[in-house]
């Protein structure tokens, strides 16, 4: 059991860490939902209401898809573009194993199967991280509108407006506004991390190059 955790350590504890937070987001967000609820009248929502709510889909899943297109968008982009001297980049100068074509690998016990099968699977397979943060994203684009719009569709009926469909929802400045406000700081995050790691160290972080390595190594 030991090895075992310590051999996930890292997964398991940004998955520990996840669900402390999202509780946290939860807990306050239920606070704050009935709060606003009682300043305007309106009855007060138990638990499950709140979680099947609009304004916590939307809360949710706004975050979820800048972070799904973070991910997807820094995948693709790592394949054709390059920084000198970052930790998160191939190299300019050198062939990657990244890009070794796995048509030609040699097949072993410990191969990943869809290569051994090869054909569609491996097509399939050789993009598949990527794949699964897109479609992540655009499943999270689609929960944010329904929950987005179902929240504003409330708001508006409580102002004397009319509510919009999901579909009416994506036409409108809010939506944008929820996304763009994510988005940004997502790419922010990552372009200094891009550009700090060519300077900067963490002894011990595969995130970033060893300590005594020169500002120009690359990868």
């Amino acid at each position: 059991m030991r090895n075992w955790l310590r051999d996930h350590g890292l997964l398991l504890a940004n998955f520990l860490l996840f669900a402390v937070f999202f509780g946290g987001m939860a807990a306050t967000g239920f606070r704050v939902y009935n709060d606003n609820q009682a300043e305007h009248g309106q009855a007060i929502a138990s638990v499950a209401q709140y979680l099947t709510s609009g304004d916590f889909m939307e809360a949710t899943f706004e975050n979820w898809e800048s972070e799904f297109l973070q991910m997807a968008s820094y995948i693709v982009l790592t394949v054709f573009l390059f920084q000198r001297g970052s930790s998160e980049s191939k190299s300019p100068d050198a062939p990657a194993p990244e890009d070794e074509d796995p048509h030609e690998a040699r097949i072993h016990a410990d191969t990943p199967w869809p290569v051994a099968r090869g054909g569609i699977l491996l097509k399939l397979y050789e993009n598949s991280l990527a794949g699964l943060f897109v479609i992540l994203f655009l499943g999270s684009v689609l929960l944010h509108a329904v929950g987005g719009s179902a929240a504003y569709s409330a708001e508006e009926a409580a102002h004397g407006g009319s509510a919009v469909t999901v579909w009416q929802y994506f036409g409108t400045a809010q939506f944008w506004f929820e996304s763009f406000q994510n988005w940004q700081s997502e790419f922010l995050a990552v372009a200094i991390l891009v550009g700090a790691s060519v300077y900067l160290r963490q002894r011990g972080s595969a995130e970033s190059k060893p300590v005594a390595a020169g500002n120009q190594s690359t990868g």
